[in-house]
């Protein structure tokens, strides 16, 4: 570790977490005690799940060094947590609420801090923490080390890097390299009303024994795990609705493979990370490209190989080829005998453009012709002159 800040687009599966952990145990591990109250590095993290995970990773790795962990958030009682705070922490791995919360409580100063990590930061953002990282910049030492890791570095993302990292040295894992070598992709057309039927004839003939289940909504999680309990197929649901103690333990069951099937949706299984996962399944496509790769990222992770197979109806379409635009390349197709599609699902196109952005495009071009795209002058009405 030199020393430098640092902006780094990664994918799961990459090693992102021990690329900054070891290096942080490496620069701590000849330091005196830790004070009262203070901290050494934050890990600001999105969801509960990954700090658990974040803090498991930390622990392994720091098993013969004295240095001290503590993953927190919310959803739990916090005297525990403001026990160890108050005692000092060297890596500190937090959600932005709960830790908003323990300074407010000074249960903890940033005076000692030396390095401040953002992990998964488009995820923070997608989930609304903004404001809250802002308050907690504000309150940290303007000298310090600040590392920003993110699976995509998109606008929302580059505008919270110009805030927290100063003149950053900037990586990028390539999406392709981080998942498609090691992992086989493949789509299944079929009519949306049948996803059900198909998924409970391929968990039975090809006998799946593991899978991560994406959909979209917690209704849809729920209401298809009852499908598939009727039809004789132990799953289950985990989605924001569910309490941190029941997502917590399904994880752990899922992780340990006491449970083979989880049906997930895309915010509940950030935490999940399975080293020897074998299959992804897309029963519902993100409405962003880039939370495609970010899932089947959980598969073929570290050398492995998995599998990633997404159920694509008509509806799907659109979604369908800004994934494919995404990874620069189609998917390749299969029908399932008793499953063909009645609507059919069109030929994919890379750099498929929606009719309705067209028509917005061609609408602005004529604007542009006829000199519409001026600015309007508006009067301003009397009594505000």
């Amino acid at each position: 570790m030199t020393g430098k800040n640092l902006i780094a687009a990664a994918q799961t599966g990459t090693g992102k977490t021990a690329s900054f952990v070891l290096p942080l145990l490496e620069k701590f591990s000849d330091m005196p005690p830790i004070r009262a109250k203070r901290i050494r590095a934050l890990i600001l993290v999105p969801t509960r799940e990954l700090a658990v995970q974040v803090d498991a990773n930390i622990t392994q790795y720091s098993k013969h060094l004295s240095l001290t962990s503590l993953a927190m958030y919310g959803g739990v009682d916090y005297k525990d947590q403001k026990q160890r705070l108050i005692d000092g922490v060297d890596i500190l791995v937090a959600t932005p609420g709960r830790l908003l919360d323990m300074y407010t409580q000074r249960a903890l100063h940033f005076d000692e801090l030396e390095v401040l990590v953002l992990d998964e930061a488009d995820r923070m953002l997608d989930m609304g923490f903004i404001e809250d990282i802002n308050k907690i910049l504000e309150r940290l030492p303007k000298e310090r080390q600040n590392l920003l890791f993110s699976a995509t570095l998109s606008d929302q993302v580059r505008v919270l890097a110009k805030t927290a990292v100063e003149r950053p040295v900037e990586i990028s894992v390539s999406p392709d390299s981080a998942t498609t070598p090691q992992i086989d992709q493949w789509l299944i057309t079929v009519d949306k009303d049948k996803k059900s039927a198909l998924l409970s004839h391929m968990i039975k003939e090809n006998e799946w024994k593991q899978a991560l289940i994406f959909i979209q909504t917690k209704h849809g999680a729920a209401k298809l795990v009852s499908q598939l309990e009727k039809r004789g197929i132990a799953a289950e649901a985990i989605h924001g609705g569910r309490s941190q103690a029941v997502r917590e333990k399904l994880l752990n069951d899922f992780k340990s493979g006491e449970l083979g099937l989880l049906v997930a949706t895309g915010i509940a299984a950030r935490g999940i990370d399975i080293d020897d996962l074998t299959r992804v399944i897309n029963y519902d496509l993100p409405d962003q490209a880039d939370d495609y790769v970010h899932r089947i990222g959980r598969t073929g992770r570290a050398g492995a190989t998995g599998e990633a197979i997404s159920f694509v109806s008509r509806d799907d379409f659109r979604h369908l080829c800004a994934i494919e635009t995404r990874l620069g390349h189609l998917i390749v197709r299969k029908e399932i005998e008793g499953f063909v599609p009645q609507k059919e699902v069109p030929a994919s196109i890379l750099n498929y453009v929606p009719e309705t952005k067209i028509a917005a495009r061609r609408k602005n071009f004529k604007n542009k012709q006829n000199g519409q795209d001026k600015p309007t002058s508006h009067a301003i009405p009397k009594g505000r002159r």
